[in-house]
């Protein structure tokens, strides 16, 4: 069996990993545009803002490890065409220009994201950046490091970012950013939403929110955003817009897409072609509580479906569990997450839910360095099922691993009342007799 896998990085690897594992004799082709393979993706930031300043280090598996596994890849070869009825994928040679096609028994796609261009003006000036590949993230960390850069425009308050506003801070710029909407990070509630706000705020960020792109221009040697309120000059510009699944090159193929052109996956990473297979930030992905697919375009996700879509490749029968949009992110001195429905889902799927927030202690006033944790919780009234969760609190308190605590919960179809009771360690360097999470979850009633 001829395997090809269109996409080296989290879910196309850990694809041709589990293919190769399962099905030894398989012949596995990776082809992938970047000139990297395996990396960590989500650590691009803190690399650029210094926090780690050896990009190998990124590198979670070496191109010689999957040689040597029997799998073949290819660097800067992208995919530009899928040919199903002949089983054919065209591919181009970047280096060379060099187009030839190859067939393929069974077909993999795991091309990801392309950051969003911004249909404006002076979106592709010189100084203005994108920060998606490895390369972006190779090239922006050098740029940093000339004295004559001193200040930068954020465009986007997701969480790229804003992982990106303190990764510039670290290096000691000035720092505005931008966000059309009125808030930032909009999968988290708003309070918290508000939370990161007041933290970049304290930390110096120019926050504008609720004001639109317009235009980029160049002046001299700095760079000019306009938006729909106010012009700001600065240094550079990191363009953080969002991202849209890099599936152009499929549309002549019939392909099934959702609108945004994220792949349309059944729970064993199917798509509507015969023997094709998709997973990662350019597939959807089956939502554990809502029973609905949704798009998420994160590395814990693709990794858990490239490995099922490698398996199920080789010939089992694998289906993904479901995810429930668990994240954190730290935010200078405070780290959040979230889990499971947002209030605004509980309302579009007609739930009939409560929420509330509490105000806990990490751990007893004793024991030195407690902090304050903030958890508001979402549930379905009457049977108390917990449906979603926000954790915030200063980093290294212990916040996130909380969300985490709440997530094994919701992927379990646990009540509050249930959560309120289950037996967590406790030892005062840890967290009190009754844990943040009993408290937050005895007061949903």
């Amino acid at each position: 069996m001829k395997a090809i896998i269109i996409g080296g990085v989290a879910a196309g690897m850990s694809a041709a990993s589990k293919l190769k594992r399962t099905m030894p004799d398989a012949q596995v082709l990776v082809y992938e545009r970047g000139s990297f393979l395996s990396y960590g993706a989500c650590g691009i930031p803190y690399f650029v803002g210094g926090v780690n300043d050896n990009p190998d280090l990124l590198i979670a598996r070496s191109r010689e490890a999957f040689e040597k596994q029997g799998i073949q890849t290819f660097l800067r070869h992208e995919a530009i065409e899928v040919d199903p009825a002949r089983r054919i994928v065209q591919i181009k040679d970047l280096d060379s220009g060099r187009v030839f096609e190859d067939s393929y028994d069974k077909l993999m796609i795991a091309v990801g994201c392309d950051s969003v261009v911004l249909p404006i003006p002076g979106a592709d000036l010189t100084g203005v950046f994108y920060l998606k590949s490895m390369e972006d993230g190779l090239l922006l960390e050098k740029i940093l490091k000339l004295p004559d850069v001193r200040s930068a425009v954020i465009v986007g308050g997701g969480y790229i970012g804003v992982e990106m506003a303190e990764a510039l801070l670290e290096r000691k710029l000035s720092v505005t950013l931008i966000e059309a909407a009125d808030r930032l990070l909009t999968p988290f509630e708003p309070a918290f939403s508000q939370l990161a706000a007041e933290e970049l705020a304290r930390e110096g960020v120019n926050l504008r929110l609720g004001e639109k792109v317009s235009a980029i221009e160049a002046r001299g040697n700095e760079r000019v955003v306009h938006t729909s309120l106010a012009s700001y000059a600065a240094d550079l510009v990191v363009m953080c817009a969002g991202v849209v699944p890099a599936t152009d090159f499929l549309r002549s193929s019939g392909i099934s897409m959702a609108r945004n052109g994220a792949l349309l996956v059944d729970r064993q990473m199917r798509t509507s072609l015969a023997d094709v297979y998709a997973a990662g930030d350019c597939a959807v992905v089956y939502n554990r509580i809502t029973g609905e697919d949704f798009f998420l375009p994160l590395g814990t996700v693709a990794n858990k479906c490239g490995r099922i879509a490698g398996g199920n490749m080789a010939g089992e029968s694998e289906a993904f569990i479901g995810a429930l949009g668990t994240a954190a992110i730290k935010v200078c001195g405070l780290e959040m997450g979230r889990t499971g429905m947002s209030e605004q889902d509980a309302k579009r799927t007609g739930k009939n839910y409560a929420t509330n927030t509490v105000k806990a202690f990490n751990h007893p006033a004793y024991y030195p360095g407690r902090k304050e944790l903030t958890i508001q919780l979402i549930w379905e009234q009457g049977s108390r099922l917990l449906l979603g969760a926000n954790a915030a609190g200063p980093y290294g308190s212990g916040a996130v691993l909380r969300a985490d605590m709440l997530a094994i919960a919701i992927h379990a179809g646990m009540s509050t009342e249930e959560l309120g009771m289950v037996d967590l360690a406790y030892a005062p360097p840890f967290s009190g007799v009754w844990d943040a999470v009993h408290i937050a979850a005895n007061a949903a009633k």
